[in-house]
């Protein structure tokens, strides 16, 4: 791990989205609320929440940093389900890792929940788009399109 105890304690937020392709079917079983295990949405906001939370127990040289928020956002759009989170601390390092993980468990959790419906879903496109704080600045992705509809 990096040595990060000569760092300061600064706020730092970090974005990070994803997207879990699917089929015409299961976007509409999501819309009307029709999925056979339950509310997708809601078990995927709080599984991007929970994984959030690990990712030091997951990624191995990953600081264990102390969390102050996770926002998990999840919508159904046309192509499957946008994904959203927003990671914040007052620490010495990032929590970019921490954003990403929520992103990723938040779509592996609505494969889990659709696939009856839909065994060809996948995540794709899971990046960090904004980070804010800390020693090197804020930082955004320079291709702000919205990909996913």
């Amino acid at each position: 791990m990096v040595d990060v105890s000569a760092k300061e304690i600064t706020a730092r937020t970090a974005v990070a989205t994803g997207l879990v392709r699917c089929s015409a079917e299961a976007v509409a079983a999501l819309r009307d609320g029709a999925v056979p295990k339950g509310d997708a949405l809601a078990v995927a906001r709080i599984a991007g929440i929970a994984g959030a939370k690990r990712a030091p127990d997951l990624i191995p040289l990953a600081h264990p940093v102390a969390l102050h928020a996770v926002d998990v956002r999840v919508e159904v759009i046309d192509a499957g389900v946008s994904i959203r989170a927003e990671v914040r601390t007052a620490d010495r390092t990032g929590v970019e890792m921490e954003a990403l993980t929520a992103v990723a468990v938040a779509g592996l959790a609505v494969i889990d929940m659709i696939k009856a419906l839909d065994r060809d879903a996948e995540i794709t496109d899971v990046r960090v788009v904004e980070k804010r704080g800390g020693r090197s600045g804020d930082w955004q992705r320079g291709d702000q399109r919205d990909h996913h509809r």
